[in-house]
């Protein structure tokens, strides 16, 4: 069985990460605590009024009071954060949510994270484990790595995707067909 090559996050499952960045922290904006996010996720919901996020590498816990956008920025008032100093002391720094708190998705999609790590398959031959997942205008492409470095690219089309079983940390593909192979 193929030695699974994860990271561990500091979460329950070696597969699954307890925190997940969603933007980063700029300089305070103007002198009542705002500060402006510059996001990395489009799942804004997380980050309305009364949620909790996770700032910087000791995951502070701080309650998002109010949010407005300000151009291509989302500016956020924290509770107990009042004044430009106290703001300013966060420039910087990464925001994160827990895994959990993300939104359910319907039977057979999936959050990046929850592929990264799986052990892929071409019939019964192990391939490697899925490193990366690039996005292009057609469909996700996945970066798959074996132990000894090699890279295959392998498209997500429902030809191609036979089998995610997230849970077993599984993922099986048809037969790959290279340029130049015949029919």
């Amino acid at each position: 069985m193929p030695q699974k090559m994860k990271p561990n996050a500091g979460s329950r499952s070696s597969s699954e990460p307890a925190f997940l960045v969603v933007g980063k922290l700029r300089r305070p904006h103007g002198v009542q605590g705002e500060i402006p996010l510059e996001l990395f996720s489009k799942l804004l919901e997380l980050l309305d009024p009364e949620q909790t996020v996770f700032v910087g590498e000791r995951h502070q816990p701080l309650l998002v009071e109010a949010s407005r956008w300000k151009n291509d920025l989302l500016l956020l008032k924290f509770h107990d954060l009042d004044d430009r100093t106290a703001a300013e002391a966060l420039t910087n720094a990464l925001v994160y949510v827990k895994t959990s708190q993300l939104p359910s998705l319907d039977e057979g999609e999936y959050y990046y994270h929850q592929l990264i790590g799986l052990d892929v398959y071409e019939e019964e031959e192990f391939l490697g484990v899925l490193t990366e997942v690039l996005q292009t205008g057609a469909n996700d492409v996945y970066l798959v790595t074996d132990a000894a470095g090699k890279e295959t690219l392998i498209p997500d089309t429902d030809e191609v995707i036979l089998e995610i079983n997230a849970d077993a940390g599984v993922m099986r593909v048809a037969k790959l067909k290279w340029f130049g192979e015949g029919d």
